[in-house]
């Protein structure tokens, strides 16, 4: 697994968010790197600021109405062949795509100069005054196909000074996005080690099952099938017990020769769990960037079916066959 994220970044002019970025990912204990900077602008001078340290560059010529699906299917082509991870969009000034978004959904982050879900769109700063606010801001968020909408990850407030102007409250407004870009894409590619992050997606996807609880095996989260007293265990969320290193959901197996198989043939993915492995737990290591979590969905509710209770599999296998 590579040690850092690989960020890509989408620029249309100065791309001075874009160099906030560049500059922080040189900090020794940056968890990301810049492999790609590119846009729609061939001509934009954050692409010469780039080039000039020595971040591959991408130019395409600027789309037009006729040819804007060829420019974002060559735009996808790139962002594939520098093999990013996460694409930070950094004063890039199209409308993205509804395709292009799914199929970067979850990967994609861009900076709006406002509090969001306040001013979305254009001309942010003069509505915040025309309005009266006493604080404009900055917001990073998640791109979805609706302009400005996707969740916020984080913000940062600036006071509006009396006398102030669209310029004058953007430049202020700039400082706080070059602090705060920065920080939270490096809190969202490092997510993936974050225990709690990782149990709040076990808790959404166990959810969806039927009759399921909380239940703490050992000090450690866990989740049961089939009532309080009398539920079984079918999932547990071990981090880096006994000297592991991985953040580990234990689900049940059909037994020692499926495990044994799984962890020779991908001991990136999987491993024999100390004190759980004898008892037929499987090891599925969850603090990996690259983790498919409709396979852990699988996991679970395989784990799920082991445990419950005849009643509820029989209903679940009768939805299948429906």
């Amino acid at each position: 697994m590579r040690n850092k994220a690989r960020v890509a970044i989408l620029i249309s002019g100065t791309g001075s968010n874009m160099a906030a970025l560049l500059y922080a990912s040189r900090a020794p204990d940056s968890p990301y790197e810049v492999v790609l900077v590119t846009g729609d602008n061939p001509d934009a001078p954050g692409l010469v600021l780039a080039d000039a340290e020595g971040v591959p560059v991408a130019r395409f010529p600027a789309p037009t109405k006729a040819t804007r699906p060829d420019f974002f299917a060559a735009l996808d082509r790139a962002l594939h062949e520098a093999e990013a991870d996460t694409v930070a969009l950094a004063g890039f000034m199209r409308i993205l795509p509804a395709d292009f978004v799914g199929a970067w959904s979850g990967k994609l982050l861009n900076i709006h100069p406002s509090l969001l879900p306040k001013y979305k769109g254009l001309d942010t700063h003069a509505r915040a005054l025309e309005a009266g606010d006493n604080h404009g801001g900055c917001s990073v968020h998640l791109v979805t196909p609706e302009v400005d909408a996707g969740e916020v990850l984080g913000q940062v407030p600036v006071a509006i000074l009396p006398g102030d102007t669209p310029d004058t409250l953007a430049d202020r407004v700039k400082i706080a996005e070059h602090q705060l870009y920065p920080r939270i894409l490096a809190g969202y590619v490092s997510r993936y080690q974050d225990a709690a992050w990782i149990e709040a997606q076990v808790d959404a996807l166990t959810s969806r099952l039927p009759e399921v609880t909380r239940k703490t095996s050992h000090g450690s989260p866990g989740w049961q099938v089939g009532g309080e007293k009398s539920g079984k265990l079918f999932a547990i969320l071990a981090d880096r017990h006994h000297g592991e290193d991985a953040i580990g959901l234990l689900v049940k197996a059909s037994g020692p020769d499926e495990m044994t198989g799984l962890i020779e043939a991908q001991p990136e993915a999987y491993y024999w769990p100390k004190y759980y492995g004898a008892s037929g737990w499987l090891g599925v290591k969850l603090n990996r960037r690259d983790l498919d979590w409709s396979q852990v969905a699988d996991w679970l509710e395989r784990s799920w079916r082991a445990s419950a209770p005849a009643r509820l599999t029989k209903l679940m296998r009768a939805a299948d066959e429906f």
